[in-house]
């Protein structure tokens, strides 16, 4: 058999392969569950390289540069050449087939739009083809009977079988064997099931390739995410994601808007109601008929801090493991309102008044202020609190809290009804914000009860410069006819 003995870079090893293969060959769409989940099934296989210094070993790291946001795993069964293919009927082509190990196909979405197709920088990063960590004998198994599966953090999170392949992986090698000759070692990866989504810093992927009932196994292939410091320079295509790209990567379709959205707040209403305070809102807000219309029970993380804006609403509901499983991962209603939130728009969040555990933390108040969100409303609590702070964005909440989302909520759905803190809390209602509280103001209102409301702390000002001079408040607060007349001849003179 023709050897190939390259030596791996320092800090590079070859996984279970002991040395180098020539070639990574990597299949795209290929099994039908991820077919259906991309809204695409293509009629033939197609295939990209990657290169063989991106190949790790088990117990390993893989690194998200810094700067981007979208490295996704992607868990699938790698074949290993043993004798040299060339025109290899289908028949005959698991003959050629040495070994079978786990792989993770990591990609970095954020390059894709860079690579126009060719996956050479979204796919071919240092560590991003981890293999192993053991090697399962071809000859002892049936190809159609593999099964693979993935972990991230100790959750399974992908399981499918050979059995859900679109094409079988003998086509595989017969296949590339009519246009190249694949060499002893070389490697196939032969593409991810549905369940591929991004993963962060500090997370674990876990890969395992079995046949169910026997003791065949490829072992587990274990890849530590960690955060890189060193950020692309503009020699070349920097980093860009959009609304697809996000899509693709969390492996959870975009819930395309509304049509009809909020009317946006003018520039001079929003001046008005950056001077009112929300104590003299609410006053006139009661005096219309309207009493229950305060977010009970929220602070705000930067004292001091004022919000005004209109209304985007995000609702979690009580958590339940499946509902979790199935709404809590991939580009969730969590994630989606944090990547659409507009300029001058407050996000509200309904957590059932519910502080044990974090609603947001730092990466989302990070992308809201980017954004140009004027802010967050939740009922519940912050993870990341200091950090949060340190963004500048104003967030009202019950106070700090490290637990993770699901240890309490399911982010549900956006742009409804929702109740916070209490109140109920429309898409496009106004809010306002400031240390006495959060009022909410149906947007009809806003005029008549802003402008009232200046009046109103006009009148109290001159009130408290009395008061400050020594005068008693009887009659003077409020304003008896006398102390009214002696205010508009003040007011006149001003």
């Amino acid at each position: 058999m023709d050897t190939y003995e390259p030596t791996a870079p320092s800090g590079r090893g070859s996984g279970p392969l002991g040395t180098r293969p020539g070639k990574i060959i990597a299949v795209h769409l290929s099994y039908a569950s991820r077919a259906e989940q991309r809204g695409r099934r293509p009629a033939n296989p197609s295939y990209f390289f990657k290169p063989a210094s991106s190949i790790g070993a088990s117990g390993g790291t893989v690194e998200r540069p810094a700067g981007t946001e979208l490295l996704a795993f992607e868990g699938e069964i790698a074949l290993v050449i043993g004798t040299a293919a060339r025109w290899v009927k289908p028949d005959k082509a698991w003959d050629h087939v040495a070994a079978v190990t786990a792989a993770n196909d990591f990609g970095l979405y954020d390059l894709r739009a860079a690579d126009k197709g060719s996956n050479v920088r979204s796919k071919g990063g240092d560590g991003y083809t981890p293999l192993g960590p053991g090697l399962i004998d071809a000859r002892d198994v049936d190809p159609a009977s593999l099964r693979l599966r993935t972990w991230v953090n100790g959750d399974l999170v992908q399981e499918d079988t050979t059995a859900g392949l679109l094409f079988p992986l003998r086509q595989f090698v017969s296949d590339l064997s009519q246009h190249l000759t694949l060499e002893p070692g070389d490697v196939i990866l032969t593409g991810t099931p549905a369940g591929s989504t991004v993963v962060s810093p500090g997370d674990v992927v876990v890969v395992e390739v079995d046949v169910p009932g026997t003791s065949a196994s490829s072992g587990r292939l274990h890849t530590t995410v960690t955060q890189g410091i060193r950020s692309f320079s503009d020699i070349g295509a920097l980093p860009e994601v959009d609304d697809k790209q996000r899509a693709e990567a969390w492996g959870t379709p975009v819930t395309e808007p509304e049509e009809e959205e909020a009317p946006a707040l003018s520039q001079e209403l929003r001046a008005k109601l950056l001077r009112a305070p929300v104590a003299g809102l609410s006053a006139q807000l009661r005096k219309r008929g309207l009493n229950n219309v305060a977010i009970d029970g929220v602070r705000p993380n930067i004292p001091g801090s004022k919000i005004v804006g209109t209304a985007r609403t995000l609702r979690f509901v009580p958590n339940r493991e499946d509902l979790f499983k199935t709404h809590g991962g991939g580009y969730n209603a969590q994630k989606r309102l944090f990547d659409s939130v507009g300029t001058g728009e407050v996000i509200v969040i309904e957590a059932r008044g519910d502080a044990g555990s974090g609603t947001l933390g730092d990466i989302l108040a990070l992308r809201a202020r980017y954004l140009g969100a004027a802010g967050v409303i939740t009922d519940g609590g912050v993870r990341d609190f200091d950090a949060v702070a340190a963004t500048g964005l104003p967030v009202f909440s019950q106070g700090p809290h490290p637990a993770v989302l699901g240890r309490k909520h399911v982010p549900w759905d956006t742009d409804v009804a929702v109740a916070c803190g209490g109140a109920t809390v429309l898409p496009g209602d106004i809010i306002v914000g400031d240390d006495d509280g959060v009022v909410v103001i149906p947007p009809g209102l806003a005029e008549e009860v802003v402008a009232a409301t200046l009046v109103q702390e006009d009148e109290d000002a001159w009130i408290a410069e009395q008061v400050g001079q020594g005068r008693p408040i009887e009659g003077l607060f409020p304003l008896n006819p006398l102390w009214r007349e002696r205010y508009e001849a003040w007011q006149k003179k001003q």
